[in-house]
């Protein structure tokens, strides 16, 4: 047994707020509500302009009101609500437009399309007042509030190096939606790897980056596979490398995130990317050096990426509003800086790299 102690779970609002759906789509299915349903969070009404849709899921999930429009969802929302926005990038600021001033505001990833309409959710929500956060959910992954805790407690030291590895096969004919767009992988994928390095790192000097599509897929126009490393200088030395293609079976398929430090290491394999949708277990392993003889170990985690981390974002934001916490880990100021770095990133792709030069 460790002779430490790890927080695994976000800290809970003491009141929590309504939360009224604006969105009910698969992600609100998959992952929103059954975190919900863990916290004790209650959904009080659901607006999508899917109507079948909307009725499907009050009635698996128990919203006891469906609004006719977003209009009368946004009117009859009560004025302590949280509006859970969790709909596509280009329908976010329509949307925020809309939203009185000086309400609670969790907006599903990504911020926008681009940056251009990452800024203008910026500025809608600096000019309405609104507590604005966005859903960069795998913060609050328990593996990775684990993960944050030992690295502060200085359990493995000063943090030299961090790694997210993705080899899946992933099923992209799920989410039609993305064939025609001009940005897939990043974006809509390593984004969540790019947050999370800068929750632990903060924000890169620079990056250099290439997305490419994949024979198997040349439909999926925007990319599937990935290669982003973000610059600090000496340290840390920070890799995303994404590879959504490996159709060669389950055997050498790898999805992880490490953390190597100056007295330790750990290594946890996010298994939600595997199998996806089902996924195969979670695993979080580490090594102190301060050992006698350095063995990697396991830890049990409870809970996973998908639920559980819908409960951090959403609990962080209720916290804040309400003045229990003194920061919002995912707001819309921090988040503007993951979309900066997203820009970067398919900047450096489009660039190309440095030449070869002649012999």
């Amino acid at each position: 047994m460790p002779s430490f102690t790890l927080r695994q779970a976000a800290t809970l609002p003491s009141q929590p707020r309504p939360i009224v759906s604006i969105g009910m789509g698969g992600i609100v299915h998959d992952a929103h509500y059954p975190a919900y349903q863990i916290a004790g969070f209650s959904v009080v009404g659901g607006f999508d302009i899917d109507h079948q849709r909307a009725s499907m899921m009050a009635d698996k999930f128990g919203v006891p009101r469906l609004y006719d429009s977003l209009a009368e969802a946004i009117s009859a929302a009560p004025a302590d609500a949280v509006f859970d926005v969790a709909v596509p990038g280009s329908a976010i600021t329509e949307i925020l437009a809309q939203i009185p001033t000086g309400r609670v505001v969790l907006i599903q990833k990504p911020m926008g399309d681009d940056l251009a309409q990452a800024r203008e959710i910026l500025k809608i929500c600096r000019n309405r007042e609104l507590v604005a956060a966005i859903n960069f959910q795998l913060r609050f992954a328990p593996f990775i509030i684990a993960a944050r805790d030992m690295i502060e407690q200085g359990l493995i030291g000063e943090l030299c190096d961090m790694e997210v590895r993705i080899q899946t096969d992933t099923p992209w004919h799920l989410w039609q939606f993305l064939f025609p767009l001009p940005r897939v992988e990043i974006l809509y994928h390593s984004i969540h790897y790019v947050d999370l390095v800068r929750s632990f790192c903060g924000t890169p000097a620079s990056v250099y980056a290439k997305t490419i599509s994949h024979p198997s897929a040349p439909e999926l126009r925007g990319g599937s596979r990935s290669m982003i490393i973000m610059d600090y200088g000496e340290n840390p030395r920070v890799n995303v490398m994404t590879n959504h293609s490996h159709a060669y079976g389950a055997q050498k398929q790898q999805s992880y995130v490490k953390f190597e430090g100056s007295r330790g290491a750990i290594q946890i394999r996010a298994g939600l990317n595997m199998n996806y949708p089902h996924g195969v277990p979670d695993r979080f392993e580490y090594v102190l050096l301060d050992d006698d003889e350095p063995t990697w170990q396991s830890l049990d985690i409870s809970g996973s990426w998908f639920p559980e981390a819908f409960i951090g974002t959403m609990a962080s934001l209720m916290r804040y509003a309400d003045g229990e916490a003194q920061s919002l880990p995912t707001s819309v100021e921090d988040a503007i800086e993951t979309m900066t770095t997203v820009e970067a990133a398919y900047e450096s792709s489009a660039a190309s790299g440095t030449a070869i030069p002649a012999p």
